[in-house]
């Protein structure tokens, strides 16, 4: 009997230290919604194979105003929706991030547009978040799973995933089709950053990988007052409605727990283009169409 209560007992314990765990977890998380100035810094520091077909990036360093915000919460589900002002004013539909807890469906990227379903078992993502990152279409990019870590006046998540060409390479660069990378989002005093630590792959079509050079990227979110993004806030009330249905219209996708291959173009456009043009009234039946034309 004793033996019993015992157990009971370390299994409540147990219970509340995960659920407390949990909530330091969506506590950070949403300590990146806000308005930020970002500094974005790219740099290759090792060229691993060196000579005329392989030519090293020059070291990117940019700068803008951004407005992440939360559009949707539920207890095990966070979607954070980054949007990028242009002279305060433009507003670009920039990269989303999806919080999930303990999730156990994947789509890890392979290469030239496809998706490989990985399936994992609950117990290898116990107490986990899985960060998955979408394009600006809301197409899949990359995603990957680890523990929030809030220790020694820290506060962090780390993984490790393959992910397509970044968008500040993919039209220059044709010598490697993966980059591995080791993300890291650490909140600050300051707000927030995105360190990442990169490899550049060549892949083949049976899987194997020439590492062509490395990287290191360091991405500084720095808190200003909400209303410097107010413009921002005004666009995502006016069209949002059209980006929840492009986002529902990819969940069914996703949802069928197969692999995902993409087309480049259709009508020699790319994705982010046929719906960058729709209006915000554009009916559901269209963004679903428009999507679905892109899906092989």
């Amino acid at each position: 009997m004793k033996k019993t209560i015992y157990i009971l007992i370390l299994s409540i314990l147990y219970t509340i230290s995960y659920a407390q765990e949990k909530e330091k977890d969506i506590a950070s998380i949403k300590k990146m919604c806000g308005c930020y100035e970002v500094k974005f810094n790219f740099t290759e520091t090792f060229q691993t194979v060196s000579d005329s077909t392989h030519n090293p990036s020059p070291t990117k360093k940019d700068y803008g105003l951004e407005w992440v915000e939360l559009v949707e919460e539920t207890p095990n589900k966070l979607v954070l929706q980054h949007l990028l002002l242009v002279n305060n004013q433009m507003i670009i539909k920039h990269w989303r991030q999806d919080w999930l807890y303990e999730n156990t469906d994947f789509h890890q990227f392979y290469k030239d547009k496809t998706w490989k379903y990985v399936a994992l078992q609950p117990k290898e993502v116990k107490g986990q978040w899985t960060q998955k990152v979408y394009q600006v279409d809301d197409s899949p990019r990359y995603e990957g799973s680890a523990s929030w870590i809030h220790k020694d006046g820290k506060d962090y998540w780390m993984n490790t995933t393959d992910a397509p060409l970044p968008r500040r390479e993919h039209t220059i660069r044709k010598d490697y089709n993966v980059l591995e990378r080791r993300n890291i989002h650490e909140i600050t005093d300051y707000g927030w950053l995105h360190e990442q630590d990169n490899r550049k792959l060549l892949r083949d079509d049976k899987g194997n990988d020439i590492e062509i050079a490395q990287e290191k990227g360091l991405d500084l979110y720095v808190k200003v007052d909400n209303s410097k993004c107010l413009a921002a806030q005004n666009w995502w009330k006016a069209n949002q409605k059209l980006w929840k249905n492009v986002r529902e219209k990819w969940q069914t996708i996703f949802n069928k727990k197969q692999d995902i291959q993409l087309e480049n173009t259709v009508d020699n456009k790319p994705l982010f283009s046929h719906l960058f043009d729709l209006e915000p009234t554009t009916t559901k039946e269209e963004t679903d169409k428009i999507i679905d034309s892109f899906v092989k």
